[in-house]
């Protein structure tokens, strides 16, 4: 794709952010699109975020269970971008009209106290690096029209993240087995999902470390002190206005939110 084609894209995803309504299906648009333009589309919508004020935070890890990848009929992870902006507190409330199709995701999000570079990074890399792991739901959003879209129009939508919420308890990596940690997912108090951390690529830490490898193409790296979140261990629960959300994570505390 060339440069005035992203720039149009990227356009009418700033708009379909503002707006709340959907742009047609990139693929359906751009037979060819690769997943390569699709991440430059991505890395143009940051930019254009960041010249605006919006602030790094960290980034997003999507489609790493085996859950997620049933869910969407798509295969490989992809990436993302978190801002400031869409960090959010326990207990918030979030207007429900200010998503397209909001759904939720139950994760861990690692705090990188040192920074992660790629190629060659593993789990003991991530481990070393993360100054605790927290519980955090996603809110998945949607600046595309969802019916038959693919990798390459997730990937062009942020990986469908909206914001997050971080709550519960932090817990240092080496001090509790990641692949165990369990959530239950309710909402309105009906228990909807249930899973653990070890539906995310056997390890939450391993999408980490294929996020530093995966970028490091790109000459970037994880930095200390930015927030990964490393993937959705059930699938995604739709919401509606008027829902509460709350997650138990056991010895790691509970998250809630509410849509108004």
């Amino acid at each position: 794709m060339d440069t005035s084609e992203i720039s149009r894209i990227v356009e009418e995803l700033v708009a379909a952010g503002t707006n709340r309504q959907p742009v047609k299906r990139l693929t359906a648009r751009y037979p060819g699109m690769s997943v390569d333009d699709a991440y430059r589309v991505q890395n143009a919508w940051r930019e254009r975020c960041e010249e605006s004020g919006r602030r790094l935070a960290g980034r997003k890890i999507g489609l790493t269970s085996r859950a997620m990848q049933a869910a969407t009929g798509i295969t490989e992870p992809d990436y993302g971008i978190i801002f400031e902006d869409m960090v959010l507190e326990n207990g918030c409330t979030l207007q429900w009209d200010q998503f397209t199709h909001p759904r939720v995701e139950v994760e861990l999000a690692f705090k990188l106290g040192e920074d992660i570079s790629g190629p060659g990074a593993t789990i003991f890399d991530v481990l070393k690096a993360t100054e605790y792991v927290i519980p955090a739901l996603e809110i998945l959003d949607s600046r595309i029209e969802m019916d038959g879209r693919t990798i390459v129009d997730t990937i062009s939508d942020n990986a469908a993240l909206g914001a997050m919420v971080l709550g519960g308890t932090p817990v240092r990596p080496m001090d509790v087995d990641l692949r165990w940690i369990s959530a239950i997912l309710y909402k309105n108090q009906v228990v909807e999902e249930t899973g653990v951390g070890a539906a995310v690529l056997n390890h939450p830490a391993a999408g980490v470390y294929w996020l530093a490898n995966k970028i490091a193409a790109h000459g970037d790296g994880l930095k200390a002190g930015e927030i990964i979140l490393a993937g959705s261990f059930t699938r995604p629960m739709w919401v509606s206005a008027g829902d509460t959300v709350f997650a138990d994570y056991g010895p790691l505390g509970t998250i809630t939110c509410q849509f108004d």
